[in-house]
């Protein structure tokens, strides 16, 4: 009865790893499943352990089935490195929390070493927004509760709607050295169980901004409410990249920040080469920053 019980168990979660895809949205909860889809690996060495103790070859046999099904999903993520090389832009982008005393102290610790920081769940004239104007000479691009501050001049800027019915996005040209960067700052709609149709719906909407905009060179930063392996985060890569893919160390995982399990803050582009992406803390905040170098 147990060596079956393994049997069974470890064809559902091949199944359920190698057809995610597959599978209808069930409410949300396929959603909240594609976010967590990597952690699903550590039922592989339970399932193990169970059919040794079972006896049962077939058993054991077949708790190896997901293990080969994860290990050719995610191995080459978990085992990646950054490729490295000279960077001309350093990015990040950051959720500092919206009732966060302590989120001047978490947009310091990330910006130090940047050149461009989103964050969002702003509050105006907040902890985070005066440590970031004193950190960053020049005037920053404020919408709603998004922002964006950089060491390099922002020659134009404007609020968008990110299908959200309010504008908690912008679009903002930068002037680097090496020519003009078009980044937008979006917080997406939430995802929960049961109900992902705002989050859907600002995809969408940012798809068709993305498609519209002609600019050589795009850049994503924001908290996009949806994991990397979640199947919304397909309509935006293509046509864009994915920092973290491209160039991480790891998953990269940023919430909670206490014990990250899923990526919902991402930098993607277009337009350039990314040499490097990672995690940073952000003391005080419930989100990690995603950060990353890109070459113009």
């Amino acid at each position: 009865m147990l060596s079956r019980a393994v049997v069974i168990v470890s064809v559902l979660l091949a199944a359920v790893l190698a057809g995610h895809g597959l599978l209808p949205p069930l409410g949300g909860a396929t959603t909240i499943l594609e976010s967590v889809l990597p952690w699903l690996g550590w039922l592989v060495p339970i399932l193990l352990v169970v059919a040794l103790i079972s006896r049962s070859v077939p058993a054991i046999v077949a708790a190896l089935v997901p293990g080969v099904v994860w290990a050719a999903m995610f191995g080459p993520t978990a085992l990646a490195s950054s490729p490295g090389g000279q960077a001309d832009l350093r990015v990040g982008t950051v959720n500092v929390g919206v009732v966060n005393n302590s989120s001047g102290l978490a947009v310091k610790t990330v910006a130090a070493n940047l050149d461009v920081l989103a964050a969002q769940e702003l509050t105006p004239g907040g902890p985070a927004a005066k440590q970031l104007n004193a950190m960053f000479d020049r005037e920053p691009a404020t919408s709603s509760t998004v922002g964006l501050w950089s060491r390099f001049p922002i020659v134009s800027w404007k609020g968008i709607d990110p299908g959200l019915g309010w504008k908690r996005g912008l679009r903002a040209v930068l002037r680097t050295p090496k020519g003009e960067v078009t980044v937008y700052v979006v917080h997406l709609g939430s995802a929960r169980p049961g109900h992902t149709e705002q989050r859907d719906r600002s995809l969408a909407t940012l798809r068709k901004l993305i498609d519209a905009d002609t600019s050589k060179r795009i850049l994503v930063l924001g908290d996009l409410n949806t994991a990397t392996t979640d199947r919304g985060l397909s309509g935006l890569t293509p046509p864009l990249l994915n920092a973290q893919t491209e160039a991480g160390d790891g998953f990269g995982f940023t919430w909670p920040s206490s014990f990250p399990v899923t990526r919902p803050d991402h930098i993607l582009y277009r337009g350039m080469t990314a040499v490097s992406a990672g995690v940073a803390p952000a003391m005080g905040s419930d989100h990690r920053a995603a950060i990353a170098g890109l070459r113009i």
